[in-house]
């Protein structure tokens, strides 16, 4: 019987495209139907349970959370899968609420291999998608939530035929994978929409709306636009969370969903939110029983840290993945609204994928002081590199080796008043919630065997 750390070195021995290079689409072979014929050995466990599907750049991950929340708060057995993870993988396969167990991940990856040992094309996120697959349809959920791994036409959850499809804001992100323009992204996330379908969308730019309206229109689709046809009224917030009302064009004086409350933080978590009731609404127009009653406990249980995450107010201390221009705008835009501060410190690392001058350029400014460090993913950027970029945007960046390290530093230099920042990437993210939690002896978080990706 393997151990856990050898199955997960099974998995991430395969061609992974997460922390290995990513050339365009047209430069490998991507195909849709190895993903078909692996499941269909496997005796197709995506038919098992029915689906919602969610593409986008920002906010996937949130939203497919809240429905996630909801569909549970309303007493179904829910699976839930996203990517990629904080602190261990099994955080990206949940049944109920709950990570996977460290033996169900064995068990699986023993049944996968005889099929691996003949597939060596398989790839990684191939691999972990059938195993979600797999595991919830074991676990005999009602509903699976699956968030796109990127992209979404050619991703490997795209073999799933929801109830409704979900597509968040798009901006400019995997542009050597995606395309170079908006347009261009907008059709590969475009790609998750099917025949007869309802789709949800969030605001979008011009050219990303112009692309789903007609991907929509060809497949016949019916549209759902979140700030057209479903609109929020923000009422207040706290640290703790905020509160906004969610409803339909022309019910602005009754809404559907008068007050709910969020335990995430920032204006694009509003959005997330009405993003996801729209879902549920499409949801019920089906025949799904969802009490309207259970989408405000449903949306308070929301756990989705490392996404504008306040670890400590003394000093202040904020965590965010954000890995795009985009996202950094947004960050920068948000913080003020919820904090005061005198000083911004901000300790930064992004993946080679990722677009770091952009962000650079937006963070630099902000900053009184700029840490840059690396995690300990495969396709981090060298710290070294990192710190030529801040120069030639005229900024002098202090490096570290670790993001322990980084946050260690800017803890010392931190004086009163002072705001600590962490971003430019999800995995840098967890690894600062990792040291915080070794620096104040807190129970550790639930981690993998080093060395196994």
């Amino acid at each position: 019987m393997l151990s856990y750390r050898e199955a997960l070195r099974v998995i991430f021995s395969r061609t992974d495209y997460e922390r290995q290079g990513q050339p365009p689409y047209p430069e490998r072979v991507w195909r849709l139907s190895r993903m078909e014929e692996l499941l269909e050995q496997l005796g197709d466990p995506h038919r098992a349970f029915r689906s919602i599907h969610i593409a986008g750049t920002k906010g996937k991950g949130s939203t497919t959370a809240m429905i996630e929340s909801v569909l549970r708060c309303a007493g179904y057995r829910t699976g839930m899968y996203t990517s990629p993870h904080l602190h261990t993988f099994r955080e990206r396969i949940c049944f109920s609420g709950e990570l996977i167990p460290e033996q169900d991940v064995v068990r699986l990856v023993e049944r996968l291999l005889p099929i691996l040992d003949v597939r060596p094309e398989v790839t990684v996120f191939e691999i972990i998608t059938a195993l979600a697959m797999l595991y919830l349809a074991e676990q005999r959920v009602d509903f699976g939530v699956f968030e796109v791994g990127m992209g979404g036409r050619l991703d490997a959850t795209n073999v799933l035929r929801p109830l409704v499809s979900i597509i968040t804001s798009i901006s400019l992100d995997h542009i050597k994978v995606l395309g170079d323009t908006l347009a261009a992204i907008a059709g590969e996330k475009a790609g998750i929409i099917k025949a007869g379908i309802p789709v949800i969308t969030s605001p979008q730019q011009a050219d990303a709306m112009q692309v789903i309206r007609a991907t929509c229109a060809e497949r016949g689709a019916t549209l759902t636009i979140v700030g057209q046809d479903w609109q929020w009224r923000f009422l207040g917030a706290d640290l703790d969370g905020q509160d906004l009302a969610i409803y339909r064009v022309g019910h602005e004086e009754k809404p559907e969903y008068p007050r709910l409350r969020i335990p995430l933080l920032g204006a694009h978590q509003l959005e997330n939110a009405s993003t996801a009731v729209a879902a549920i609404e499409a949801l019920r127009e089906q025949g799904i029983t969802i009490p309207r009653e259970v989408v405000q406990p449903g949306l308070a249980a929301v756990r989705w840290p490392g996404r504008m995450e306040i670890l400590s107010q003394e000093p202040s201390l904020v965590l965010d993945g954000a890995h795009n221009a985009y996202s950094v705008q947004r960050l920068l835009e948000a913080l003020p609204e919820y904090l005061q501060y005198r000083r911004l410190l901000v300790i930064f690392g992004a993946g080679v994928t990722h677009n770091a001058v952009e962000m650079l350029a937006l963070l630099a400014p902000a900053a009184s002081a700029l840490y840059v460090t690396r995690s300990h993913h495969a396709r981090a950027t060298p710290v070294a590199e990192l710190q030529t970029l801040a120069r030639s945007l005229g900024c002098e960046a202090l490096p570290s080796s670790t993001v322990r390290e980084s946050l260690q530093r800017a803890l010392g230099d931190a004086r009163e008043g002072d705001l600590i920042l962490v971003t430019g990437s999800l995995f840098v993210a967890g690894e600062a919630r990792e040291a915080w939690a070794e620096f104040n002896n807190l129970p550790p978080f639930p981690t993998d065997p080093p060395g196994v990706y």
